[in-house]
């Protein structure tokens, strides 16, 4: 179904091909899942089975890319359009109308399906991603995670027979990415069609794939497989697999369920080896115990909170987001905002740097109310990544935005550009920032905001479109920016980086606060919230492999 023959793609003004040698073929009725680092060149092959790359991107593309008999390099996108959908990582650009259903059915009016037909999909299509009680709102009124269920579900609606798919659960909450996956998974088996997705939260999709192709490093040629003999030579790999790594099992687990039945043994070590604590905790829980006190930095009870929530409501568009929340943040503390999409967690970072004014309560970051105080005064309290690093980029090169983040901060010079080595090493000062991937721009943003040092750090889904080496970068720096007295709030839907990082988890649910504690306690309590780890070795309570690996040295 799709074909590619030794194909290589180099960009206007690049020295190197971006991706060379790319040589295999996808079968009609499989789902093929990319997986390497950031910045290898997933998006370009994805581009060049749409015809976006090169008809939109520029660039030379060299050999052959055929969908359906097709080939890409004399047939333009439109001209692929009702063979191949396609959900890039920013779902906010695809959208060409203003609500969810006219965007559901814009692609069937452009292949000029009958009324009837359109209807029928569009209710189905609805049902399917869980978007009925949406389908009359502004999609600007949507969280990230709708705003891209809707995406997914514009491009299911025309029944292509190719889906393309770059990231496509990475602003998703964990139910709503199995439900998903679910439905991909659906159309393989009960339709034969053929996806091919790029995805770096690799503990939600390995299980689905039956081929991986691995790009290992920037522009070296791919390596194709099954799931299993790819993950045990790839440099990215999801918690269960790594967990497998150490314990030394073979055949290496996928899934969780697989892992169980081989973690008995494992178990039985820790449990012998973790010491028991004299008030009866358990191994992990002293070992979990032990970690937080060496990396929080102590806190005296009268220390002035850095940010104070009294029963905050908000409305937004006649949708009340935000109802009756009560939040303290203290420095040198790392809160995980957790829930399902919709669920509030943008809207109250944005309430603390004041970009939504409250409908009831107080809001107060350093003594200051956000949406009173000056954006000049407020970017030394608190600082905020959002969820699209494109709307805290404006330069031509990463060294222009690297100066103007200095300078706005009153940083020393370099400062902003230190950061950027650190997150994104090999970033050259001339690169445009609409050239970075997904995840290179989210870790530009994140060190221009960085660059002032602002106590109070929010940031907004930060681990979209990193790879797990770019994940272990962060949270090394956000542990020093907190162990130094910084507070660290962070809106997730990764588990995992919750379990890794966070001293404490609030869940949202329809705008309420219901439930604030030990990031333990609150993550293992939730079958949906809890990280890998914790469900193949429960009832033990580790989190990570990392506390795992630490136990068994």
């Amino acid at each position: 179904m799709i074909r590619f023959e030794d194909v290589s793609v180099t960009y206007d003004g690049a020295p190197e091909p971006t991706v060379r040698d790319v040589d295999f073929e996808v079968p009609e009725g499989e789902l093929v899942l990319l997986v390497g680092p950031s910045g290898v060149g997933k998006s370009t092959i994805l581009g060049a089975v749409s015809g976006l790359v090169p008809h939109f991107t520029g660039g030379t593309l060299r050999g052959r890319v055929t969908v359906a008999g097709r080939d890409t390099r004399t047939h333009k996108p439109r001209e692929l359009a009702d063979v191949v959908g396609t959900v890039g990582q920013d779902p906010l650009s695809h959208f060409v109308t203003d609500t969810v259903e006219d965007e559901l059915a814009y692609g069937m009016e452009s292949l000029g399906l009958p009324p009837a037909v359109m209807r029928r999909r569009v209710e189905e299509t609805l049902d399917l991603l869980g978007l009925a009680p949406l389908r009359d709102r502004p999609l600007a009124t949507l969280s990230g995670g709708q705003q891209q269920r809707v995406a997914i579900g514009s491009v299911l609606t025309p029944h292509p027979r190719v889906l393309v798919l770059d990231e496509p659960t990475s602003a998703l909450d964990p139910a709503a990415a199995e439900e998903v996956l679910a439905v991909l998974q659906r159309l393989v088996h009960d339709l034969g069609t053929t996806v091919l997705m790029a995805e770096h939260r690799l503990e939600r999709v390995i299980q689905y794939a039956d081929q991986v192709a691995l790009l290992p490093a920037l522009g070296e040629a791919p390596v194709f497989g099954t799931p299993a003999e790819m993950m045990a030579v790839s440099p990215v790999y999801p918690p269960v697999v790594d967990l497998g790594r150490l314990a030394g099992w073979s055949p290496l687990p996928l899934t969780v369920r697989n892992a169980r039945r081989q973690a008995g043994p494992l178990r039985d070590r820790l449990a012998a080896q973790a010491p028991a604590a004299a008030d009866g905790e358990t191994g992990p829980q002293v070992h979990r115990a032990r970690r937080f006190a060496r990396r929080e930095r102590p806190t005296p009870a009268a220390a002035p909170h850095l940010a104070e929530v009294t029963a905050l409501s908000v409305r937004r568009a006649h949708v009340r987001a935000l109802t009756h929340i009560d939040l303290t943040v203290r420095p040198g503390e790392t809160i995980a905002l957790m829930g399902r999409n919709g669920a509030g967690k943008s809207t109250l970072l944005n309430t603390l740097v004041g970009l939504v004014e409250p409908s009831a309560g107080t809001v107060h970051v350093g003594g200051a109310r956000p949406h009173r105080t000056a954006p000049r005064d407020l970017v030394r309290r608190a600082g905020l990544v959002p969820q699209e690093p494109r709307d805290l980029l404006y330069a031509d090169t990463v060294a222009a935005e690297c100066r103007a983040a200095d300078q706005d901060a009153g940083a020393a010079p370099g400062t902003c550009r230190a950061l950027v080595d650190d997150l994104l090493p090999g970033v050259t000062d001339d690169t445009h920032p609409r050239d970075l991937s997904e995840g290179q721009r989210l870790a530009l943003a994140l060190a221009v905001v960085l660059a002032a040092r602002p106590p109070l750090l929010l940031l907004d889904e930060p681990t979209r479109g990193l790879d797990y080496a770019a994940k272990a970068r962060l949270v090394r720096l956000l542990r020093e920016l907190a162990a130094t007295g910084h507070a660290i709030m962070l809106a997730t839907h990764g588990v995992e980086l919750a379990a890794e990082l966070a001293h404490r988890v609030v869940l949202l649910a329809e705008g309420e606060v219901i439930a604030d504690g030990p990031a333990a306690d609150v993550i293992t309590s939730s079958p949906s919230f809890a990280p890998q780890v914790s469900k193949i070795l429960a009832p033990q309570r580790w989190l990570t492999v990392a506390e795992v690996r630490k136990a068994l040295s």
